[in-house]
């Protein structure tokens, strides 16, 4: 059953059973004080027809016949009997009724008055002391009426109950219908999403109520699916087309070394050259791995100082670019050691700064790389990288921080477009501020900001 059929459902179900919970209800207080209206009546009747019959000879003609008019217009459809102490019907325009059995009669001497109501008829009965003796007034009237007056209630009740339903039935599938529709608009354009169109964003509703933020939320969610696509999808070509080059001078250094015997030292260097391939191939799928999200960054946290966590790194640039020795300025301007000090990951932050300077060596054009060590006005410690390179054209800033992303100028510069992605993404886990500014043709600057 769908949703908007069981709003439907719900709405004239609730009304049904709220209606019929209310109708009992008046139907119970209109029995009830319809009956103390009638018993109301039939006290007052009692009480004239005993001064009719039994004061006659106590009052005056003029006050006897106004009583007498009174209860002539009271009396309507009522029986009057008029009991004396040996149960004998002495007044009355009834016959005997065999409801009024001695024990009623008793009854009604002993407490005075009773109301009962027997059948089709409704009985009250007085006990009426008068110098003639004592004596039981009993009237009684049948309940014709009543039952009419309720038949007709309880028509118009099932008739407005019957109309009701039919009412609120369409009313609700209206009401769900409409209030369904943006939910229909939203499962259409769900439906039309695919792996391609994931990055796109549905509307937002005007009003801000739950399905708002059920979009918004999804909306959050197919970014973060998209995103995820791209980079696995990215992850399996450049895999396939990066590894291509250390396989390839891998299996060509085995070729050529298989064609006749080598010295112990050849198979050292070869050996050494194989290592080094596979140690750049393992790096390289770390690397992409934790880029991808396939792989866990390292929680591990230690106290460390930042300029010391420089000496490695540019030992592994040094090895790799011999040419940076003769590039990189280095410039420490804060004397304190001790504020140097950070609590962090070491291991994360080495591979990032690693592919900065990298990076800035790489597309430095045989021109200086400064790299310093400074205090912000606020007093946090600053790590900047910068070169006098290509720099960075204005409109492709923004996506460098994008995965795989090159920019247009790079040339025959080698790279995998992963470097800046993946120090972007170790700084946004380690909560380091990274910026970055750039001007094609004067160069790139990169700042870390330790918090």
């Amino acid at each position: 059953m769908t949703i908007r059929n069981r709003l439907t459902l719900v709405l004239s179900l609730t009304f049904g059973v709220v209606f019929t919970l209310a109708a009992i209800l008046v139907y119970a207080v209109f029995y009830r004080m319809s009956e103390r209206i009638i018993f109301s009546e039939l006290q007052k009747t009692s009480a004239l027809s005993a001064m009719v019959y039994l004061e006659e000879d106590e009052l005056s003609t003029r006050e006897h016949g106004r009583v007498r008019r009174e209860f002539a217009e009271t009396m309507g459809n009522t029986d009057v009997k008029i009991y004396d102490v040996n149960n004998r019907l002495r007044y009355g325009n009834g016959q005997l009724d065999g409801q009024l059995t001695p024990d009623a009669l008793d009854q009604i001497r002993d407490n005075h008055r009773l109301n009962l109501k027997v059948g089709d008829y409704y009985y009250y009965g007085i006990f009426y002391s008068d110098n003639q003796g004592d004596f039981v007034v009993v009237v009684s009237t049948s309940n014709d009426f009543f039952a009419s007056q309720s038949n007709q209630l309880l028509l118009i009740m099932v008739i407005a109950l019957a109309l009701g339903l039919l009412i609120i039935l369409l009313l609700s599938f209206w009401l769900s219908r409409r209030a369904y529709l943006p939910v229909a608009q939203v499962i259409q354009r769900v439906n039309a999403l695919d792996a391609d169109t994931l990055n796109q964003s549905l509307p937002l509703p005007d009003t801000r109520d739950e399905l708002y933020e059920l979009l918004r939320t999804f909306n959050g969610l197919m970014q973060r699916l998209s995103e995820t696509f791209v980079i696995q999808k990215n992850f399996i070509n450049y895999v396939s087309h990066e590894f291509k080059t250390p396989l390839a001078a891998i299996s060509g250094n085995l070729e050529v070394f298989a064609q006749k015997d080598r010295t112990p030292e050849e198979y050292r260097s070869v050996a050494n050259t194989l290592l080094g391939h596979v140690a750049y191939i393992e790096q390289l799928l770390n690397n992409l791995m934790l880029l991808a999200g396939l792989r866990k960054s390292s929680q591990d946290k230690s106290a460390y100082r930042v300029d010391e966590l420089l000496w490695p790194v540019l030992d592994r640039i040094y090895d790799r670019w011999p040419i940076a020795r003769q590039l990189i300025n280095l410039k420490f301007d804060i004397p304190q050691s001790e504020a140097l000090l950070i609590y962090g990951n070491r291991g994360q932050l080495e591979i990032a700064l690693f592919n900065l300077i990298e990076n800035a060596v790489k597309y430095a054009q045989d021109k200086p790389v400064d790299i310093s060590l400074a205090k912000s006005p606020s007093g946090r410690i600053v790590l900047t990288v910068l070169d006098r390179g290509k720099g960075i054209p204005a409109d492709e800033l923004p996506s460098v921080h994008q995965p795989f992303y090159r920019g247009s100028n790079v040339g025959e510069t080698k790279g995998s477009g992963i470097g800046l992605s993946l120090a972007v993404l170790i700084c946004k886990q380690l909560g380091v501020s990274f910026s970055i500014q750039s001007e094609e043709g004067h160069g790139t600057r990169v700042d870390l900001t330790w918090p």
